[in-house]
């Protein structure tokens, strides 16, 4: 049976109010209902980082790890082709091998994120399972970690980007950010199955699928979605971040030949500012797993057999492409499990 694998993330409004044309919300096929109670969550002690440490730290925290690339892993089902010859033949073969080592890499975590589709598969998940008490408990607990990440992230996207350029946009900047900051809870709801997503109306709170909870064991993980919600909350319904969506879009459809512009470009800005808070979080917190094994956990969950995707979204394979396209240093680390050097540093 072929699964159709979407994004997981949407941003929605509540219910009986006005449609919203960035209404983002892609029903499982699987998907039923069950009037089950929402799990309140009391909040863990927060984590406090500082954004202006986060800014300065150094990836010199993770030298070699001795980490060597396998051979490439036979693929099935129906997967997205390579990335066209826009970038050089180094580029492009370096990507697919960082693709190769995020899904090995996958396989052999213990903390391994479940892929999409098989988080489709899967039945619905009560709120009050342990799998989805687990989740929830580690999404509250990163919350405060991921709004300072999500900050400090989209504040050097905005400078590398070039899009700090003028007072309006600043204006626009500082209430982004703004709205990030005031977001203070994660509501697991098992109607939601494998998506996570924002009303519009209650900026405060994350709704996230109780098997998407269950599929995310792992910090860096959690890291990756909390900020990628984050940035749509961001971005609010006054589209504050619509110039960086856009130059983000226009630099990815250069260096790989797919079409990335107005909603796909919002969610793989989104993608993106989500790996550059796990990658953040990692030197923040160095523990003995391998450089390698943490930062790709950041994208396992588009390890994907049946790779699709849609108007709105790159296929979650492809997603994996352009954030490698994008971030080389992220691809390099992935296979040599060391910082790149300073030419090849992007992000």
């Amino acid at each position: 049976m072929n699964i159709k694998a979407t994004e997981r993330t949407a941003l929605r409004q509540e219910p009986n109010s006005a449609p919203s044309p960035r209404l983002r919300i892609s029903p499982s096929p699987r998907l039923t209902v069950s009037p089950s109670p929402h799990l309140r969550i009391s909040p863990s002690p927060r984590l406090r980082v500082s954004v202006s440490l986060l800014l300065v730290l150094s990836l010199l925290a993770f030298s070699d790890s001795g980490f060597a690339q396998g051979r490439r892993s036979s693929r099935k089902g129906s997967h997205s082709t390579a990335l066209p010859k826009s970038m050089s033949p180094e580029a492009r073969e370096l990507v697919e091998r960082a693709i190769d080592v995020i899904c090995t890499e996958r396989g052999k975590d213990p903390k391994g994120s479940h892929p999409i589709d098989e988080m489709q598969a899967r039945p619905s998940l009560p709120v009050n399972s342990a799998e989805a008490v687990a989740g929830a408990q580690r999404a509250q607990r990163l919350l405060p970690v991921a709004r300072d990440l999500v900050a400090a992230s989209i504040e050097k996207l905005a400078t590398e980007y070039k899009v700090q350029q003028t007072k309006s946009f600043n204006l626009s900047m500082q209430r982004a950010i703004g709205r990030v900051q005031i977001v203070r809870r994660v509501k697991p709801d098992m109607a939601s199955r494998d998506n996570a997503s924002v009303f519009l109306r209650r900026p405060q709170t994350i709704t996230f699928g109780t098997i998407f909870l269950a599929g995310l064991p792992s910090d860096e993980a959690m890291i990756s979605v909390l900020a990628h919600e984050l940035v749509h909350i961001a971005d609010g319904d006054g589209d504050s971040l619509t110039s960086l969506f856009r130059a983000v879009g226009n630099r990815a459809s250069g260096l790989t030949g797919m079409r990335i512009y107005e909603q796909r470009a919002e969610e793989l800005t989104c993608d993106l500012v989500g790996a550059m808070a796990a990658r953040s979080f990692v030197s923040e917190t160095p523990d003995y797993s391998s450089l390698p094994s943490r930062i790709s956990r950041a994208v396992q969950h588009n390890c994907v057999e049946d790779d699709e995707g849609d108007a709105d979204h790159l296929s979650p394979r492809n997603t994996i492409r352009a954030l490698l396209a994008l971030s080389p240093s992220f691809a390099h680390e992935l296979v040599y499990g060391q910082m790149p050097s300073r030419s090849l540093r992007s992000n």
